[in-house]
């Protein structure tokens, strides 16, 4: 099936991580150490995010320079439909052609059909759109398996990954687990990891962002006891539980901080500040070495404007719901 590959002196952009597994950065708009995708090499190989459009082809030279030919790809999974994790499907199919595009169900037309999702990208982005993301072509319907709650990906071997519903960051995300060495693929649950400073930070974007659910996929993934979390930004941590910890502590700090501006009548650049102020000055700055394109990029995706926006957009909702669950309670004393 695939050819040994002498992995002593890997290809730049290739990290392997033992048992079969190499992280690959997708470069997104050009830039490293942005978005991380997955090769799992076994008998089944399998490719755990997939990047932007332009990340397609720099995903299929690594795989070739790892031993295999596109056709020998049996799966493509993303863990979210979002532009930075699955902007690629499509294209990724047609490189990859018996490969099985796997999403969470509540993805899947989008990945099939993406204009809805593109034009709400273009609303976002605007500009920026092309040069982050590129376009996202349409995958072959077919070509999709949808799971739900939980489903299986066959790596070969009696190797599986295991898919878990993981709403919070996205009404459409779920964490995969290897049942072969317990590696838990965390997509955007636990938030951004930057390994240049060593710092984690929530990934809260509107509109889908719900702090309850994202709580509950944070016990979840805690009593999954994952061996290594593999973070699509970026690279692979063994410290899970403190990494846990951290990262339902910084998206307490984040939420609170913003709902105190909130709840003082601050609008958003007011929250943007307190957040600047109270939370991202405890940050290590990034070194001198790191790419000025990537920084960009990173504070670009998950940044305090899109996290504020995110969480605001939240407390707004929840602010609607708690009126309307008031106005019903008293209707029903009328």
């Amino acid at each position: 099936m695939h050819k040994d590959v002498d992995v002593s002196e890997p290809p730049e952009g290739i990290v392997p991580l033992g048992d079969e597994i190499y992280a690959i950065d997708t470069m997104l708009a050009g830039y490293p150490g942005v978005v991380s995708a997955y090769l799992i090499r076994t008998e089944r190989p399998c490719i755990v995010e997939v990047g932007t459009a332009a990340s397609a082809t720099v995903l299929r030279d690594a795989v070739v320079r790892l031993g295999l030919a596109p056709e020998d790809l049996a799966t493509i999974v993303v863990t979210h439909i979002h532009l930075d994790h699955a902007g690629g499907t499509g294209d990724m199919a047609a490189l990859f052609p018996n490969a099985e595009i796997v999403v969470h169900e509540r993805g899947a037309r989008h990945l099939a059909d993406p204009s809805r999702l593109m034009a709400s990208a273009a609303m976002v982005w605007g500009d920026r759109l092309e040069t982050l993301f590129g376009h996202m072509s349409p995958t072959e319907a077919t070509r999709i398996r949808a799971v739900s709650e939980t489903g299986e990906i066959d790596l070969g071997g009696g190797r599986r990954l295991v898919s878990h519903y993981a709403p919070g960051h996205a009404k459409h995300h779920m964490g995969l687990v290897d049942t072969g060495t317990g590696d838990l693929y965390v997509g955007d649950a636990l938030g951004v990891y930057n390994p240049l400073t060593g710092d984690l930070r929530p990934a809260t974007p509107p509109p889908d962002f719900d702090m309850d659910a994202c709580l509950r996929t944070l016990r979840l993934f805690g009593d999954i006891g994952a061996q290594r979390l593999m973070f699509s930004h970026f690279g692979a941590l063994t410290e899970v539980e403190a990494t846990m910890d951290r990262a339902e502590r910084e998206l307490r700090l984040w939420v609170e901080t913003v709902r105190d501006s909130h709840d003082t009548g601050g609008d958003l650049d007011h929250a943007i500040a307190m957040v600047r102020d109270k939370v991202i000055s405890r940050y290590r700055p990034n070194p001198p070495e790191a790419s000025p394109g990537t920084v960009a990029v990173l504070d670009t995706l998950s940044g305090p404007e899109a996290n504020v926006s995110g969480i605001l957009h939240w407390l707004d909702r929840l602010a609607e719901e708690q009126e309307q669950a008031r106005k019903k309670a008293e209707e029903e004393r009328a």
